[in-house]
This record gives structure tokens, sequence and C-alpha cells, in this order.
């Protein structure tokens, strides 16, 4: 029989599995710093050589990394999915762009539907906190901050939905989630109800992730991002019609 006796694990290698873990689930994040070795072993409950050595295995394998007089890292694990130049490409292009928002909106829907149902009580907490957050920096008029917190709060539902491939993909996609949001809200602001309108929908999928309704949650994502479509769909037809105005001017122009 290809049985073979169970050999006790050494300690070193729970803290690394624990790590691992931490690192796989999104818990501890690209670039956030561990604890000092000494309260890193008193949290685990294990001997500072033995968290020494894991986190030489670790760093071996490219999970964290040391900075001189500064401490032990998570590594920048996932970097970007695309280049600085195909972000810009992507943004020139309205093809790529409604596709992107297109890939989000079926992305985003499914994360907060997995959300509503898989996330935790904590998970809840940090996506009410961000919202909260993001209406304290609607009330100031604060384009800035709302941009910023519209991305992370986007993030926050990825991370609460407990799918660590997805959480990763759309991490890697941070750039162009940030990115996207300050380029749609600039265009979007041209109309007078929009910021009230995207508090609106943003408390929408709030409520539905809160109340732990999937259904909701998700319907409320696709709206948002429906109407993020459409406006920028509304804005491109507008740049055409002055585009042929202006031509028409120049035509006419010409001809006096």
């Amino acid at each position: 029989m290809p049985f073979r006796q169970i050999q006790p694990e050494k300690l070193s290698t729970a803290v690394t599995r624990q790590i691992e873990k931490l690192i796989l689930r999104g818990i501890l994040r690209p670039g956030e710093r561990l604890p000092a070795e000494r309260d890193l072993a008193e949290k685990l409950g294990v001997s500072r050589p033995s968290v020494r050595e894991a986190i030489a295995d670790l760093s071996e394998r490219g999970l964290l990394n040391s900075r001189a007089g500064a401490g032990i890292y998570v590594a920048d694990v996932l970097g970007s999915a695309f280049s600085d130049a195909l972000v810009k490409l992507f943004a020139a292009h309205d093809e790529a762009v409604f596709d992107y928002l297109s890939f989000r909106r079926d992305m985003e829907g499914l994360a907060a539907s997995r959300a509503a149902q898989h996330g935790s009580d904590t998970d809840l907490q940090v996506i009410q906190t961000l919202f909260e957050k993001m209406q304290a920096a609607h009330q100031k008029h604060n384009p800035a901050d709302e941009a910023r917190l519209d991305a992370d709060f986007h993030l926050s539902i990825f991370e609460a939905s407990h799918n660590v491939v997805m959480l990763h993909m759309m991490r890697s996609m941070y750039q162009l989630l940030q990115q996207g949001v300050f380029y749609n809200r600039q265009i979007m602001f041209k109309q007078r109800t929009t910021r009230d309108m995207l508090l609106g929908q943003h408390r929408a999928i709030n409520d539905g992730i809160q109340t732990r309704n999937p259904d909701a949650a998700r319907a409320a994502v696709e709206a948002h991002l429906d109407y993020v479509q459409a406006c920028l769909s509304d804005d491109r037809k507008a740049e055409q019609h002055e585009e042929i105005a202006r031509q028409r001017f120049e035509r006419i122009k010409g001809r006096s």
C-alpha cells in the first residue's frame, strides 16, 4: 500500500504557509510591511529563528523583499496587467474604452453578487467605510478624492468576493481602473446632475451588499456602469456634432 508515515511539519513551514495564504487572499497587499521579527514571532507563537527561516524562504521565492533599515515588505508580485503605452492606447480609442467598461460591468457585477453572499462582516464594514468617505468627499466637492475613493470602493468589492483569481486580476488592473475612473468622471461632470447620480448609484451598490442581496448588488453595479457608458457615448456624439459644425463653418467662411 502506498502509505507513508506523516511527518510533523516544521514550525517555519507553518509560518510560511500562513503568510502565503495571507498574500494569496489579498489580506497582505503588495508593498505592505510585515510586523517586526519579534512581534511576528509573538503573534504566531513561534521562535524568532522559525520566523527568520520562513521569511528567507519567501524572499527567495520572490514573495517578500527586505528594505535596508525599513523592514520586510510584501513584494510587488502583481505588477500591472498592461503597460503604460497600452493604457494610453486604450484611452485613445473608443472601441477599447467601451470594451473595458463592458468587461468591468460583467466582472464587477459578479464580484458584487459574491460579496453580498460570501463577504465577511469585516469585508462589508470596509466597503461601508469607503462609501462613507465618498459621501464626505462629495459634500466637500473634492473631485480628486471622490475619484480615488471610487476606485478603492470598487476594488474593495473584489476583495470581499473571496475569489483569489478575480481579486489579483483586478488588482493588477488597478492602474487602468483608477485612470478610467478619473477620465470618466471628468467627462461626466459636464452634466450638473452627474455627481449626485453617481453617489446615488454607489449607495445602491453598497445597500445591496450590506443587506446581503446578491441580485440587488449585481443589478446596481450593472446600472451604474450602463450609466457611465451612456454618458461617455453621449459625450462622443456631442464631440462629433461639434466637429461637423466646425467643418461646416470653415467651409462657409472659406466661401466668403
